[in-house]
């Protein structure tokens, strides 16, 4: 018997599980990267050099991916990767609890950019110290999406 699909299913953007993984590599890298990017191009504009600063806000970024970032990737990835779906939509590599969490992230960030109570050299610094956990994360999911799609012969 044929059932005829939901108008929500017809309309979700599916991908094939195997490739979701990758779909969360590239979301995390252009997440980190984007902040690493803003936040050492807000710092070239400042003519003192600040290699202690960086150097500091990359290893905290270090720390923060040792002792936070590296549990939450891999619960995304044990996520993806038991996902019962053979067609996931295109959006499910977070759950909504991440795409709240993230939504608050952005919207602090952009909040304390934008009213100047947190000076601009230091909010640099925390968008790399933010940036540097994501990227590496980011390497994590490739690894992993690079690892199952080769177990799958692809």
């Amino acid at each position: 018997m044929h059932t005829v699909p939901t108008l929500s299913q017809r309309f979700r953007p599916g991908i094939p599980k195997k490739y979701l993984l990758a779909v969360a590599a590239i979301f995390w890298t252009f997440a980190g990267g984007m902040l690493l990017v803003r936040g050492f191009s807000i710092l070239k504009f400042n003519f003192r050099v600040r290699v202690f600063e960086e150097a500091g806000s990359i290893l905290t970024g270090i720390i923060f991916y040792i002792a936070l970032f590296s549990k939450i990737s891999l619960k995304h990835i044990n996520r993806i990767q038991n996902i019962q779906l053979e067609r996931p939509c295109v959006f499910s590599f977070f759950n909504v609890r991440s795409y709240i969490l993230m939504t608050i992230m952005i919207t602090a960030g952009i909040t304390l950019r934008l009213s100047g109570i947190v000076p601009v050299d230091y909010l640099a610094l925390f968008y790399i110290a933010m940036g540097t956990p994501l990227l590496i994360s980011a390497f994590r999911f490739y690894l992993y999406a690079y690892k199952g799609l080769r177990k799958q012969g692809i």
